[in-house]
């Protein structure tokens, strides 16, 4: 798509939400997209693969196994960009001869994380080459394996106030931008709300800046992001009442009872979205929702089942922060009629 210019980008991608709407049976006033800077993806995903005459690191060609290496990517941070050419000599030094590496590399506020799979189990002897290649490089943290093999400094995330220190290849919103632009509707939906649940809360992405002023209940299926965010809590000043919940929303939802003591819902699910937690939802009388998705096929069969529960859509926000792809993130405020 970046042969196409960044108003019709947008225009599509608008469409396409307001495409899946429709075919939900939803009508609703669809804002205009909003779309990230260039070169702000702060999480990149490559595959790395050893070959005869050296070593490809990049990107998976559409439907196949082909490496294309992307130098001058144009939505991957600079600074990951610039640790391209020693990011692939480490990787030689741990890759097997038969099958590629999945490297996740984020940028946090103390630098690169870097987290490997499917690489060489280490020795000692590799152990000690990662971790000098670590340590020249100045990674804040390198995962090998989910094994950690070198961290200088914790590969820390502010949300608000808080400061969170995200486990290893943790999800976290693409780009800063993108989670500022989803951070803002979640805010305009739970404005005036003394309590809010934020449910697949992740490691607080929205949950810790909601907390400089409501009681926050964050329910997140990872233990160990649960931690994290409970961690960050911990640490930060000036915060709300958080209290942090592992649990598995898709086998066992929030249920009415526990739903109903709240001001607000905030939910952002996986791609698959949250068909069984949104059946309860639905049947509840939570005055507004705010709904996060990065999938609007998904988003729009949740929607329909909130519709039918008495919530209204009363907007939607397309988000581009996966700049010249076809996926578009979005947003959702609902409202009990």
């Amino acid at each position: 798509m970046q042969d196409r210019t960044e108003k019709s980008v947008a225009a599509w991608k608008r469409n396409k939400v307001a495409r899946a709407l429709r075919n939900a049976g939803l009508e609703t006033h669809i804002e205009e997209t909003l779309t990230v800077p260039a070169s702000d993806r702060r999480r990149v995903k490559f595959a790395f693969q050893r070959t005869k005459k050296g070593s490809l690191l990049g990107f998976y060609s559409p439907r196949s196994h082909t490496i294309i290496p992307v130098p001058d990517c144009k939505i991957a941070h600079p600074a990951i960009l610039a640790a391209i050419p020693e990011l692939s000599g480490l990787l030689r030094a741990g890759a097997p001869r038969k099958r590629a590496l999945a490297v996740t590399v984020t940028l946090s506020d103390a630098g690169l994380d870097v987290f490997v799979a499917d690489g060489k189990e280490p020795d000692l002897v590799l152990q000690e080459t990662l971790g000098l290649a670590a340590q020249n490089m100045d990674l804040a943290r390198l995962v090998w394996n989910g094994e950690p093999v070198a961290q200088a400094r914790p590969p820390a995330h502010h949300f608000g106030n808080a400061r969170v220190v995200p486990p290893p290849g943790a999800f976290l919103q693409a780009s800063a931008a993108g989670e500022a632009i989803l951070l803002e509707t979640v805010k305009r939906a739970t404005t005036g709300a003394k309590t809010v649940i934020d449910l697949f809360a992740g490691c607080g992405a929205f949950s810790l800046p909601l907390a400089e002023n409501a009681d926050i209940t964050a329910v997140e299926g990872n233990a160990e992001m649960t931690a994290a965010l409970d961690a960050g809590r911990r640490r930060a000043g000036g915060l709300h009442t958080v209290t942090a919940i592992t649990r598995d929303l898709f086998r066992r939802p929030m249920n009415v009872q526990e739903l109903n003591r709240f001001d607000a819902v905030v939910f952002d699910p996986p791609r698959a979205g949250a068909k069984v937690q949104v059946r309860e939802i639905a049947r509840s009388d939570v005055p507004v929702l705010a709904g996060i998705s990065c999938m609007p096929d998904s988003f729009a069969r949740d929607a329909a089942i909130l519709a039918a529960g008495g919530y209204s859509l009363e907007c939607v926000t397309p988000v581009d922060q996966f700049r010249w792809s076809d996926h578009v993130e979005l947003s959702g405020i609902f409202r009990k009629t």
